[in-house]
């Protein structure tokens, strides 16, 4: 045997699992298909702004104490979001007043259904109720833009699980991003024994009990095979509904119906997202200082329906996002034209898109949808896929282990932390197979 584990996949879930296995004085391999660890966690440091621009996971959500706990041991600390929001109504900005503790709620009570079905058919029932319209409206634009999710395929039910579970709305950013995170996780695996091969593609994982080979493609486009005891499978759900597929990874045998079905059951949702610097924080200047403090700025009718600053920190970096719906319509688009129009619905928010592009300093962006390594952005629960999360995250014949954040069962899909803890869930079970419990 080469290892008495092999993990697949080097991002938070992965890195989560090798560690604890590591620390547990078992052999690990870490085989990533990017040059680079982290998956969806991708800091990308943006000349002459204060903070870098995250292309994946940004925000700490709710409590978080596997996410807390890393950001201590990398000597770092958690920034709480804040400032005001706005929204744009015709062409004025306005305070926002949208509850989205109403919108929870309102969501919540579909865990009553007697069948599940989709977010969009619930709210409809709301559409001739004058006092439930805008709760409505504001829990469709939730569903869209934080989970990153269609309303016509999204499950109700586990939507509802989710609120129902405590649903904390309370965010925060790692001071200096995730990179530094992401960065102490692949230095204690390195410092456990932990060996990380970069730029390695799985082609195939042929697993019985007890016995894991691994068919590889490195660099040089050199194939071979590694073998372990086990395997923990961190790879994305959007990556594992298309296993077998031609080009992609393949399992021999193929995974059993109740996998493939979960994975049916479990959809990445699509997000563009696009950083835009500039030269100076000018929105703080507009209209004698009035979005000075301004955190979010929302305007569901332009492509990019909503805007961040980096406050508290000043910095002249602005994140446009676009997610569910909003980021299909998207599709196709060159980035460099996406960087384009987010910029220009930026400026269109103050009505003065002169001053924007006199200011603007370049763009970034990462379409993870198109991703071949992640097939999306991050998991939502379709219609009758209310355990299909814990279907995925069941192990196979004490061989094959699975994390990552679309097997998280207690409302953290979707969320750093949830693959971190189902990183160290997936390896205390291989641990326990293993004899290193």
């Amino acid at each position: 045997m080469d290892a008495d584990a092999i993990v697949i996949g080097g991002g938070a879930a992965g890195l989560s699992a090798a560690r604890s296995l590591a620390r547990r004085s078992l052999r690990v391999i870490v085989l990533e298909a990017r040059e680079r660890v982290g998956g969806r966690v991708w800091s990308r440091p943006v000349p002459r702004t204060a903070t870098p621009a995250e292309l994946g996971a940004e925000f700490i959500h709710g409590r978080a104490p596997r996410t807390m706990a890393l950001l201590r041991e990398a000597g770092m600390t958690a920034i709480p979001t804040g400032g005001s929001t706005w929204i744009l109504e015709g062409e004025q900005l306005r305070p926002d007043s949208s509850d989205f503790i109403a919108a929870g709620s309102l969501l919540g009570d579909a865990q009553t259904l007697a069948a599940d079905e989709s977010v969009e058919r619930f709210l409809q029932r709301f559409k001739d109720d004058p006092s439930k319209v805008e709760i409505a409206r504001t829990a469709r634009a939730f569903v869209e833009g934080f989970e990153a999710a269609d309303p016509a395929i999204a499950s109700a039910q586990s939507i509802a699980a989710e609120w129902r579970s405590g649903v904390d709305l309370t965010s925060a950013r790692p001071r200096g991003g995730y990179g530094p995170m992401m960065e102490r996780l692949r230095n204690d695996c390195i410092a456990a024994g932990v060996s990380i091969c970069a730029s390695t593609l799985v082609r195939r994982v042929a697993w019985r009990p007890g016995a894991v080979a691994v068919q590889v493609r490195g660099a040089g486009s050199r194939s071979s095979t590694v073998h372990a005891r086990a395997a923990i499978v961190t790879l994305p759900a959007g990556v594992l509904r298309r296993a077998g597929a031609k080009g992609e990874i393949a399992f021999e045998p193929d995974l059993p119906a109740a996998k493939r079905d979960a994975l049916a059951r479990i959809e990445m949702g699509h997000v563009v997202k696009v950083g835009l610097a500039f030269r100076t924080a000018f929105w703080e200047r507009v209209d004698n200082g009035r979005y000075r403090d301004a955190g979010f700025f929302r305007c569901e009718a332009r492509p990019f329906p909503t805007y961040w600053t980096q406050f508290p920190v000043r910095s002249t970096l602005v994140v446009a996002w676009a997610g569910g719906p909003h980021a299909t319509a998207l599709r196709g688009v060159a980035p460099a034209r996406l960087i384009e129009r987010a910029r220009d619905g930026f400026a269109a928010l103050f009505g003065d898109a002169t001053l924007a592009r006199k200011e603007f300093d370049g763009g970034v962006v990462h379409e993870w949808d198109r991703d071949r390594f992640s097939r999306g952005a991050y998991s939502y629960v379709a219609v009758g896929g209310t355990n299909a999360r814990a279907a995925l995250a069941a192990p196979l014949d004490d061989a094959l282990f699975f994390a990552g954040e679309a097997t998280s069962t207690d409302g953290q899909g979707g969320t750093v932390n949830g693959a971190l803890e189902t990183g160290e869930r997936a390896a205390a079970e291989a641990a326990t197979h293993l004899g290193n419990s």
